[in-house]
């Protein structure tokens, strides 16, 4: 009888990292039956997708609260199935509010729990690792940092490694991505990425097309483009883009050849970053939550970065705009300084560089699997 492992993701760069990860169980060990939680990216994989993420996708502690019921439902439902099926192991990615309450559950059944990316207790709510301590019987982390948090603790640990290091491939130059995409390679192409998360598109791309509009109006060579996140329902960014007459092209696949082809990326903070960085594209980060899920967070977290670029490297490498920071007329001027300096495309190959020794291990998603393999006998 083979094994059967249920895996939890509760967001698109979540679901894209245990894609991954699933991609290469599958080559190592092809007979594990795999359902979950997650989206397409897992259903490509074989995963019986029994819950889409798109139900759970939500960011900051008031917007949480806000659909608490919703969430409380899919997770009793979760519990119920892992009752019934009883599989052989539980992988739980990211997502620590949901999947640490269900590790909890998990120990009650006896299944045996691979927490893969760690919370990030390095940041805020270092409490957790007590918790962990108590549900999770084995952490995979991404980061090398992270490994002694977990060893101080006697909590089993191994550090696979970050899969981007392997999985973000630039295939073209600037000027190749640009014709790749039927873009005049004499254009600058500004580059709009609001995240994956409903509550974070409706607050950041209204800001981002604004500021997108002040500098075509000004710089009439400007093409403006939009990735489409994994997960994100198409109507939420159409209601948004029909409020503006600024002709933004809207791309939902090749990620990595889109992103090569900008000239100046603004990103909300998340994996995605990340992604840019290691493709040593132009960018800056901004972030914005409710004014009350702010005031909480400035009191809980410990570090001063919220850029994954800039808490790997431990450096202020890339700007953060925050909370009131993030206005259309900041967001302008930091997006026409990438455009206009020399040394922009120079800048961001350092990051790239440093990034990349911060990352540690490569060969990320197949260390990972090689854990659920290990953990399954």
């Amino acid at each position: 009888m083979s094994n059967s492992v249920f895996i939890v993701t509760g967001e698109a760069s979540g679901e894209a990292h245990a894609a991954r990860v699933i991609n290469a169980l599958n080559q190592l060990s092809p007979d594990i039956k795999l359902s979950g939680i997650g989206g397409d990216k897992l259903r490509a994989e074989g995963v019986d997708i029994v819950v889409d993420f798109s139900e759970l996708a939500v960011m900051g502690l008031v917007e949480v609260l806000k659909r608490y019921r919703e969430i409380k439902a899919i997770f009793n439902r979760v519990v119920a199935l892992l009752k019934q099926q009883r599989p052989d192991l539980l992988v739980l990615v990211d997502y620590p509010g949901f999947n640490l309450k269900l590790a909890k559950e998990a120990k009650k059944l006896g299944i045996p729990v691979l927490y893969y990316i760690s919370p990030k207790v390095w940041a805020w709510r270092k409490g957790r690792v007590k918790t962990i301590k108590k549900v999770v019987d084995h952490m995979a982390v991404l980061f090398p940092f992270e490994v002694p948090i977990y060893q101080e603790q006697q909590i089993p640990v191994s550090c696979v490694g970050h899969p981007l290091v392997d999985a973000v491939v630039r295939n073209f130059s600037t000027e190749e991505a640009k014709r790749s995409l039927n873009i005049d390679p004499e254009q600058k192409v500004l580059g709009l990425f609001p995240g994956s998360r409903r509550s974070e598109v409706d607050v950041l791309l209204p800001l981002m097309i604004k500021a997108a509009e002040r500098l075509v109006a000004k710089h009439a060579d400007i093409e403006v483009v939009l990735p489409l996140a994994p997960g994100l329902n198409t109507s939420v960014i159409d209601t948004i883009l029909a409020e503006t007459q600024l002709p933004i092209k809207v791309v939902s696949e090749d990620f990595y050849d889109l992103t090569s082809a900008c000239d100046a990326i603004v990103a909300a903070s998340g994996t995605v970053t990340l992604e840019v960085a290691l493709l040593g594209v132009p960018h800056f980060i901004i972030y914005r939550v409710s004014p009350l899920t702010y005031k909480i967070l400035r009191r809980l977290v410990k570090i001063p970065y919220v850029g994954l670029c800039n808490i790997v490297t431990g450096k202020g490498l890339v700007t953060e705009l925050l909370q009131d920071d993030v206005t259309v007329e900041h967001i302008e001027q930091e997006l026409l300084d990438r455009l206009e300096r020399v040394d922009s495309k120079q800048v961001a190959e350092e990051v790239r560089q440093k990034v990349l020794t911060a990352l540690g291990p490569s060969g990320g998603a197949k260390n990972a699997a090689q854990q659920i393999i290990t953990m399954l006998g």
